[in-house]
């Protein structure tokens, strides 16, 4: 007989993130929404009044509700190390919104202690579950493309001055790790990795043009070099009106894919399949993605449905989870490196 086993998950920070989360939970087979924390009271039982779950303004109250075995941490980035020291010390599993933390040291720490207790902790990089990403996954391990010469990334999007004004933590180093790559394109350089393998050398350069009053990068390019010796190049910017939609482009000696959001703009290959016709009809453009851009809330929770859904299943069946805190450090590990590139001025091995 198959184990249901239910799992009550708890959001710690409740602000437009945790929308998303809070869909996707009560979306996901296996997890049930029971608690939500928030240190101002009154916006924690907004919340919950609208998505479900008991209310807590008190961490120590949070942690000790005896229904919740999972805990979500979407505070902003630079304080997920704080929420999950509580978390894991409670002896909870932890799911971190990305970016795991904003320095390899950080999330480190998160990882180690996560093993001393014995807890799961799992990152959040819905793109990997979107079908295209997982079609592309698939053709690249099963060699499709032959000998792959480049792997590209970018996201030309668009933040308003008052996106970055409406909160103090927004586009600084402490609590937002970085700009563009690390906030808003961390998703594509985790995909870049994810499909092409293990970056080795990168080289970056950044620039804050379009926004005032920020730390960080707006703008940022970076070239990449991969174990198997595919070169790479990511482009990103918050400061391209109306804002266009992630791309990630594969190119091999047998095939090459551009895939745009859960779309692919091509996929053609030296030697076609029968499934191809099909791939493009299913994924092709004329079913683009409606995400927009220029908005960093409204996401679609099935990404993070599919997420919550995985850790829930290896909870139950004890298998491996798909996005593990190790794996979950490794866009990070990247980005950080390009900024040691962009601050020193030269190429930074990992």
């Amino acid at each position: 007989m198959e184990n249901t086993q239910t799992y009550g998950f708890g959001i710690i920070g409740l602000g437009s993130i945790a929308i998303t989360h809070a869909q996707a939970i009560n979306q996901a087979k296996g997890c049930t929404l029971v608690a939500g924390y928030h240190a101002n009271k009154d916006r924690a039982e907004r919340f919950c009044k609208e998505h479900g779950g008991k209310a807590y303004s008190d961490l120590n109250a949070f942690l000790s509700d005896p229904r919740l075995d999972v805990v979500v941490v979407a505070t902003p980035s630079g304080m997920h190390l704080e929420a999950a020291i509580a978390a894991i010390s409670s002896n909870k599993h932890v799911i971190i919104e990305k970016p795991l933390e904003v320095t390899v040291a950080r999330c480190d720490q998160i990882i180690d202690l996560a093993r001393q207790h014995a807890v799961k902790i799992g990152g959040i990089f819905q793109s990997r579950y979107y079908g295209a990403s997982q079609t592309l996954k698939k053709a690249i391990d099963e060699g499709r493309f032959g000998k792959i010469t480049l792997m590209d990334a970018q996201f030309k999007w668009f933040r308003s001055q008052e996106y970055y004004d409406s909160a103090s933590w927004r586009g600084t180093w402490q609590y937002d790790g970085g700009g563009v790559f690390m906030n808003q394109g961390i998703h594509a350089i985790d995909l870049l990795q994810w499909f092409g393998g293990p970056v080795v050398e990168v080289n970056g350069t950044i620039a804050t043009l379009a926004h005032e009053r920020i730390e960080v990068e707006d703008t940022a390019v970076a070239t990449l070099r991969f174990a198997s010796g595919a070169l790479g190049i990511i482009e990103g910017t918050t400061g391209s009106y109306p804002g266009f939609l992630k791309r990630i482009e594969v190119c091999g000696t047998k095939g090459s894919a551009i895939l745009e959001e859960d779309s692919f703009l091509a996929w053609q290959f030296l030697e076609e399949r029968e499934e191809d016709a099909d791939i493009r009809r299913i994924f092709g453009k004329d079913n683009a993605s409606t995400i927009d851009a220029s908005k960093p809330s409204g996401l679609d929770p099935s990404g993070h449905r599919a997420v919550f859904e995985q850790f829930s299943k290896a909870l139950r069946t004890g298998t491996a989870l798909d996005l593990p805190g190790e794996e979950a450090k490794k866009p990070v590990e990247i980005i950080e490196a390009i900024y040691k590139s962009a601050r020193e001025k030269t190429s930074v091995l990992l």
